[in-house]
């Protein structure tokens, strides 16, 4: 894949600046909206923004013009939490955490052994990806090495920025998925040096949460972790009752599940913990005293009845939350989806997501409490060439209701509520459109 081509994408154009706040109305100065917006696109990243007619005069006369008109241009997603593996079992019958663990994900994950299957699926799994507007993403491989590597290679051929990694799991789970405190921390190590920083590629440590490594994997774990700051880490974090009265018995020296997390050296500014539905504000502070974030999944709270999250705690403690969907246990990889589920979780809370704080968490939001906002998440000059295109009129009920939508605002809205995979009419990725329609390049 060549970066070398310019061209310029023209049409409505939205990116955010700063965090838009919790009004109905975005903070000012936080958000980029061009009604008749360019971007100029040079060896994979952005060269230039702004209106058309403006920069239409420095353009090369030969360049060629990507015309979307009547669609709207925005950063690429991001995906802050996800399990390529689990791809082939979603929908299946959900039933509650703990179970859905032992009868559907660690019998699936057995299946990564094999390279070739490993290799199938982290294709079909870019590829569903990309059709949902997807452009980057945190992602759970297995225990198994080859599915890291497969998971890797796919990305780095499609040239997609990327944070993934091993999964550790040194007890309570099927011998065919357990490693070893030392082994597990090995192949981390031998991954980290092949495939970390490689391209657009970074590691993310993965114990997959507590009851599943022995306090040796932990401690191992947080030793890498202190040695290369430049690393993430993502895990599991009080997702089910259930879990948490495990996780007291497996840990009684702890005073709560994050302590757990704490004593090990895990919880830092590039920590990742999924769910944090079953936490108090004392703890919630201690993560934001951190810098670490939760990642708010609600298609799989919903599916699996874990809980809702309370999105406004963690505002009030200054926590970081991206949006993610956690598939398998969440039903959509589209991130239109997520904020459609996020926006009803809100509702029972009275706590309602407006189109602004979801677009700009899928996008700037997610981006930085992944400290990656100096790559993606972005319509500026130098970003990464990431962006998907949506069409308000993908569908006919879609149609209709932009038809009637009165400002941005309004059809913003009717996007995370009525958009689906449908609504993504392309999407590009280091300056490269990977995906028109229903064809994957």
């Amino acid at each position: 894949m060549s970066n070398a081509q310019t061209r310029v994408l023209r049409g409505p154009l939205l990116s955010f600046i700063n965090d838009p706040g919790e009004g109905d109305s975005p903070a000012e100065g936080s958000v980029l909206h061009l009604e008749d917006g360019a971007l100029w696109l040079e060896d994979g990243r952005i060269r230039a923004v702004g209106d058309y007619q403006e920069l239409a005069p420095q353009l090369p006369a030969d360049i060629e013009v990507v015309d979307y008109s009547g669609k709207l241009i925005l950063p690429g997603f991001i995906d802050s939490h996800v399990h390529y593996a689990q791809l082939d079992i979603m929908a299946s019958y959900g039933r509650q955490l703990l179970d859905w663990l032992n009868d559907y994900t660690f019998p699936e994950e057995c299946r990564f052994a094999e390279r070739a299957h490993a290799e199938e699926v982290a294709g079909a799994f870019l590829t569903e990806m990309l059709r949902a507007g997807t452009t980057s993403a945190q992602v759970f491989c297995t225990s198994h090495p080859n599915s890291v590597e497969a998971f890797f290679g796919a990305s780095q051929k499609r040239g997609l920025r990327m944070l993934a990694g091993k999964v550790l799991m040194d007890r309570h789970a099927p011998e065919a998925l357990t490693d070893t405190a030392e082994g597990g921390i090995t192949d981390s190590e031998r991954l980290i040096a092949d495939w970390h920083g490689k391209g657009r590629l970074g590691y993310s440590l993965t114990p997959r949460f507590a009851p599943t490594s022995t306090p040796a994997q932990l401690d191992a774990t947080g030793g890498i972790l202190r040695n290369a700051p430049d690393l993430h880490l993502q895990t599991h974090l009080s997702e089910n009752k259930g879990e948490i009265a495990w996780v007291a018995e497996l840990f009684p020296e702890c005073r709560d599940y994050l302590a757990v997390y704490e004593r090990f050296g895990l919880v830092g500014p590039r920590s990742t913990f999924a769910h944090g539905i079953h936490l108090d504000q004392e703890m919630r502070n201690r993560l934001a005293a951190a810098g670490a974030n939760i990642a708010f999944c609600p298609t799989s709270n919903l599916f699996l009845g874990s809980g809702l999250f309370d999105r406004q705690a963690c505002r009030d403690a200054g926590l970081n939350t991206t949006l993610a969907s956690d598939v398998g246990g969440g039903t959509d990889l589209s991130g239109l989806a997520t904020l459609k589920a996020a926006y009803q979780v809100g509702q029972l809370l009275d706590q309602p997501m407006t189109a602004w704080q979801g677009f700009y968490r899928l996008t700037l939001g997610n981006a930085r409490a992944l400290h990656l906002d100096q790559h993606i998440g972005s319509l500026r000059p130098g970003a990464e060439a990431d962006i998907v295109v949506l069409d308000p009129a993908a569908t006919p009920l879609l149609a209709r209701r932009t038809a009637r939508t009165q400002s941005l605002a309004e059809t913003l809205f009717a996007l995370m509520i009525l958009g689906d995979d449908r609504t993504v009419y392309a999407t590009w990725a280091g300056g490269e459109c990977l995906h028109r329609g229903d064809a994957i390049a």
